[in-house]
């Protein structure tokens, strides 16, 4: 568990009494126990605060906190608050301000506005987080480390580019190898010197954000900003382990968030924290897939929901409550799915600023008689009777989709074929069916050793690492089922092709050569035709987007496409490689095929759903000690019933069920059974 102080789900979140007068803070005391809250995140955004000039630090305002806090039965998440540095920093070393996209300078405000790279900001930051580790090192309040908040956003100033300058020469040892890489001979671009590269900004390579004229600068350039954004979090990590290397550290992700590298990232968290917030409209199954991209970040350990709204948030265009029962679903869906807390922003709601509309368990109003302070405070006392049921419990999925920053980045990045093709959406399409299907599924880096899973889907896998088509082929050949598709293999790690014909160094397994690549318009489609026999997937299925012209290499033709001028080419192949098979997906299919398609493969080896329901039942299972744990999440406004096959006891209501459980609408069932 994250920390053994306190052997439940936490529940809890982000707390700013510091905003309130200290009136107000009794009052905070009897609703948290209320609620059930004993967890509170606090001094997230306080650094002007306990640092009001360059040589003075105050933090007794903190120490209150801490120890009310602690007096009342709360423990704390504490955050080293340097998600924005104070005005006096900005005023005395305007160097800490970033510089943004377009060039402009930037002046104090907001926050993530200090530059990754400015030695002032390190420094400063650094000080802080010792400092405040060194204080709080012995209180037994303390479970974990917050550092930062939501890190993101990237800087183009002068300290990034000299600092650019030094990682790609880290990176290539010498300036032959850069231009090797980056293709520089096109457009006469060679560099002679490394204060020749300036960072690929509007000023310089890009434009509109996802255009560039070098996909492999831009490339390294978001390589390097993710890493220079890490270094800043390492800094604090390694001061607050001086002090408390007992106790976990980390900092919220932000889901499919692309502007940072999680993967690489996770490594030096010792637990994985996220912040939910899904709209009204959000696939249900993005969620899920997101929730399961966290915990895929360690491969598979559970993780921390840090931040969700008990109610609404304040920063979409259109900002929905959420409707009665759904916090409580939608908490219990990250539980399903790995979280090992249920955390909010916010837990008093802001008086004045842009947060003054976001929801907290504690409205203006001020007090507790409010449909979300009920349902939250219901939430509360269910969570503090599954006590440590749950907590460190595991996925038991045999089916991995691999996911790649770096590979999105390059999707994104690319000048062609279509400005349509979007990586998340496309791997989303793959898990959706999944989900529908209610197969569980990982989400796993190129890293992840694949040996302990029946198929392995790598969508619009455009970029293939270093060693990633070996490992494909290893996990293929002793049984594994790897799938593939269109826009595959196509270049290297410095966005070079990878010449001798498409789909690459995956050529060989998946027993195919692409010859051309088509863009759809829109309006435009093409169909999938499935030949012969094929089980659930038969007859035609609508395609578009993009259409591979491929050649069979010794693969099986499955399907074929139904016009155009490469009507009869192959559209869906099959490659027998070893004991296993490699599937290639030669175009975007509907969600028809996507369902039949993986209904297929899933049967072949033996993975069968999790319960059969209706579409709107979520179901998802988490395995501990033997314990088999059935999460059934019901997102439909009326009653769903589920038919289970096995007998069970529903930890929420601890009555016993077996075969068919009906499920009340926006309600949830977990039901414990023999593993």
């Amino acid at each position: 568990m994250i920390n053994e102080k306190l052997p439940k789900i936490w529940y809890g979140g982000d707390y700013n009494p510091e905003q309130w007068e200290a009136d107000t803070w009794p009052e905070d005391d009897r609703m948290f126990k209320l609620a059930g809250i004993d967890v509170a995140t606090i001094n997230v955004f306080s650094w002007a605060l306990s640092q009001p000039n360059e040589d003075t630090y105050d933090f007794a305002w903190l120490d209150a906190t801490i120890d009310r806090l602690h007096a009342n039965g709360v423990y704390v998440c504490l955050a080293t608050s340097t998600g924005a540095h104070p005005a006096w920093m900005a005023k005395r070393y305007p160097e800490v301000t970033r510089v943004d996209y377009h060039g402009r300078k930037r002046k104090f405000g907001g926050r993530h506005n200090s530059c990754p790279n400015s030695p002032v900001f390190r420094r400063y930051s650094r000080l802080i987080a010792g400092k405040l580790a060194e204080r709080y090192k012995d209180h037994p309040a303390i479970l974990v480390w917050h550092v930062s908040n939501e890190y993101g956003g990237y800087c183009y100033c002068d300290n990034c580019a000299a600092a650019f300058r030094s990682w790609l020469e880290r990176r290539y040892g010498s300036l032959d190898a850069l231009n090797r890489a980056w293709n520089t001979r096109f457009w006469g671009h060679t560099f002679y010197e490394w204060d020749e590269i300036v960072p690929p900004n509007e000023l310089s390579e890009e434009w509109g954000g996802s255009n560039t004229n070098f996909q492999g600068m831009s490339l390294d350039y978001r390589r390097f900003q993710s890493e220079s954004l890490l270094d800043c979090y390492k800094l604090e990590y390694d001061e607050i382990k001086k002090h408390t290397p007992h106790l976990p550290v980390t900092t919220n992700l932000m889901g499919l968030y692309p502007e940072l590298d999680y993967f690489a990232w996770a490594k030096h968290l010792d637990v994985v924290s996220w912040d939910n917030y899904p709209s009204l409209t959000t696939p249900v199954s993005l969620t899920a897939m997101t929730h399961d991209l966290m915990r895929g970040l360690k491969q598979g350990q559970p993780f921390m929901l840090m931040e969700q709204t008990p109610s609404q948030q304040n920063w979409q265009a259109y900002n929905s409550l959420k409707r009665p029962g759904v916090m409580r679903l939608w908490s219990y869906q990250a539980v399903a799915r790995g979280a090992d807390t249920v955390l909010f922003f916010q837990l008093r709601r802001s008086v004045g600023a842009c947060e003054k509309y976001h929801g907290a368990v504690i409205e203006h109003v001020g007090h507790e008689h409010t449909r979300v302070f009920r349902e939250t405070a219901a939430l509360g006392a269910e969570l503090q009777a599954l006590s440590d049921r749950l907590l460190d419990a595991r996925s038991a999925a045999k089916v991995a989709i691999v996911f790649d920053w770096e590979n999105r980045w390059a999707v994104e990045l690319s000048s062609g074929p279509t400005v349509g093709l979007n990586y998340v959406n496309e791997v989303h399409k793959y898990y959706d069916a999944l989900f529908k299907l209610r197969i569980p599924t990982d989400m796993v880096s190129v890293e992840a050793d694949l040996s302990g899973y029946d198929i392995v889907i790598a969508p619009v896998l455009y970029m293939v690492k270093p060693g990633f088509a070996q490992k494909a082929e290893a996990f293929a050949a002793a049984g594994g089922t790897f799938v593939t598709t269109f826009f595959s293999g196509i270049v290297n790690e410095n966005d070079l092709v990878t010449l001798g014909g498409y789909p690459g160094e995956l050529r060989k397994l998946l027993g195919i050569w692409a010859e051309e690549i088509d863009a759809l318009f829109p309006d435009q489609s093409n169909r999938i035709v499935v030949k012969g026999e094929q089980g659930v997937l038969k007859g035609t299925y609508a395609c578009g987007l993009l259409c591979d012209l491929i050649r069979a290499e010794g693969a099986e033709v499955v399907a074929e496409y139904g016009s155009d001028f490469y009507k009869g080419m192959p559209a869906l192949t099959v490659n027998r490689f070893g004991a296993g098979q490699a599937w290639y997906v030669a175009t975007s299919p509907d969600a028809a095929f996507m369902q039949d398609f993986l209904a297929r493969l899933t049967a072949e080896k033996g993975i069968q759903p999790l319960v059969e329901a209706p579409e709107g039942l979520e179901a998802t299972v988490r395995v501990k000690d033997g314990q088999r744990y059935l999460f059934l999440l019901n997102h439909l406004a009326e009653p769903a019933t589920a038919e289970t096959g096995a007998a069970g006891v529903d930890l929420l209501t601890g009555q016993a069920v077996s075969g068919a459980v009906t499920v009340p609408g926006r309600g949830v069932a977990i039901i414990a059974q023999p593993g």
